[in-house]
């Protein structure tokens, strides 16, 4: 097959607009310069399979380095921009980088972490050769079932077929326009990079989502036809912004992943812009990107799925026998993937890998059951579930009750250790605005809807939620909460 940066490439127009960061546009012309740069520069300095690593933020910056580097058929390791200076020297040793580009902000950090510099040639030109499906293109930074981050290992294969699935299913054409508030080195991020660039539709990059208006204020200047996020850009959205108000009507798709967002928030969203189409979706890094989708006009009937596998993907929920779950029914099972975006499997990681890439599919990690019309609905991740006084609890449940109260914006549940009951419940709770919120009334509210065993033991406000790079709730810092 073609190396996927010239499959990414091979739709835009010479002229037409690629990027859009702040004042700047990028024409996709000067995108495959920098690019080819970029790629120069790595050939000049490294070999196959060598892994360069990019911290910066979204920018041409980023996007150059990360796309010349797999067209070199090296591999590509994205850093989150808050990475500090033992983290990166961490992952320097753990994955063997051999040098790294960077944006100016991040020098220091590359130089005290003592990993080489790179910088783009003044000339671009190099010889150009196909690349075998399985070739090694991106290492994504990820969280096992230890919390540590590891590194799942992404084919030019993968990335070719997952994003052309997500590609189809969104009908992106030239005339879209992405507004891109995730970072690039998660991979929800990159797959907006992906898809658009592949289309020759274009990306506004914008790195200041917590001055929301602003951001608005640039999807109705530049016309942007697409926006994604995870729940927590959504919420922020829904809670402190004007973004209901607000007639964006340039908009016509809407994605959202990385987690559950509450049933009641999509509706808002959908009865504010009756014209964008939302989908929800739900993916792992594991498998490239995105696994399944749920269609908006499956919304009405099948809200809280997260619908059935993408064209390539087969999505199978299985018993611990390795039997299909049977639809219809309440049975629950783990979600079992298979398909040409399913990664590798982790880097230098063989137990791990064999734990969850088995025979070519992935065993996620998550707990579903089908309904009689094949969509699956996710009932909780197996690894974030609680035993308070025996009973398993899925987290998910209890957050779905408190999202219900009006005076709460978000909800997170974990469990913490207790001398009586071996774990017990924790919520944190942001509320609404200045409206303020009473643990006890979080504790009421619970008590006349969930079994005791159920009612969260420790209610913490907060004014926001602890998060990762990506935007996902950071639990082991909830956990600390209790303490």
């Amino acid at each position: 097959m073609a190396n996927v940066v010239d499959l990414l490439f091979a739709t835009g127009k010479h002229d037409d607009p690629a990027l859009l960061i702040g004042q700047r546009t990028v024409s996709f012309a000067e995108l495959r310069d920098a690019v080819a740069k970029a790629a120069r520069s790595v050939l000049e300095a490294s070999a196959p399979g060598d892994r360069i690593a990019i911290l910066a933020d979204n920018g041409l910056e980023f996007v150059a380095a990360y796309l010349g580097i797999m067209a070199s058929e090296r591999i590509a390791l994205p850093m989150p921009v808050a990475a500090e200076v033992d983290q990166v020297r961490g992952w320097e040793a753990r994955f063997g980088v051999r040098a790294a580009f960077c944006d100016d902000r991040r020098g220091k950090t590359l130089a005290a972490a003592g990993v080489a510099r790179l910088t783009p040639a003044q000339t671009g030109a190099f010889e150009r050769h196909d690349t075998e499906p399985h070739t090694p293109a991106a290492i994504m930074l990820t969280s096992g079932s230890t919390g540590e981050a590891k590194g799942v290992v992404v084919s030019h294969g993968n990335l070719a077929a997952n994003t052309g699935d997500i590609a189809d299913y969104l009908a992106l054409t030239p005339r879209d326009r992405c507004m891109v508030v995730l970072p690039f080195s998660y991979c929800f991020g990159l797959s907006l990079l992906h898809t658009h660039l592949a289309r020759g539709a274009s990306l506004v990059l914008n790195n200041a989502f917590l001055f929301v208006e602003r951001v608005l204020d640039e999807i109705v200047t530049t016309q942007c036809t697409t926006l994604a996020g995870v729940p927590a850009t959504y919420q922020l959205l829904l809670r402190r912004s004007t973004f209901l108000e607000r007639k964006l009507t340039t908009l016509r798709a809407l994605q959202q992943a990385g987690g559950r967002l509450p049933r009641e928030s999509i509706l808002e969203i959908t009865r504010a812009l009756p014209w964008a189409r939302f989908f929800v979706m739900y993916g792992q890094t594991e498998a490239t990107a995105r696994l399944s989708y749920l269609p908006p006009e499956r919304l009405a009937d099948k809200l809280g799925s997260i619908g059935r596998g993408l064209a390539s993907t087969g999505l199978e929920v299985l018993r611990e026998d390795g039997s299909p779950i049977a639809p219809g029914s309440e049975e629950v099972g783990e979600v079992v993937a298979s398909g040409p975006a399913i990664a590798l499997g982790y880097w230098d990681d063989p137990e791990e890998s064999a734990r969850y890439f088995r025979a070519g599919r992935l065993f996620t990690g998550d707990l579903a059951r089908v309904d009689a019309d094949g969509f699956v609905f996710l009932v909780d991740r197996a690894r974030d579930f609680l035993k308070v006084m025996g009973v398993r609890i899925s987290p998910s449940e209890i957050e779905a009750v408190i999202a219900g109260m009006p005076e709460i914006a978000e909800v997170a549940v974990v469990g913490v250790a207790d001398e009586e009951s071996g774990e017990a419940v924790l919520a944190a709770v942001v509320p609404v605005g200045d409206r303020g919120c009473d643990p006890e009334a979080v504790r009421d509210y619970c008590n006349a809807r969930l079994p005791n065993v159920k009612v969260p033991k420790h209610v913490v406000v907060v004014d926001a939620l602890p998060r990762t790079a990506n935007g996902k709730i950071a639990k082991q810092v909830l956990r600390r909460l209790s303490s």
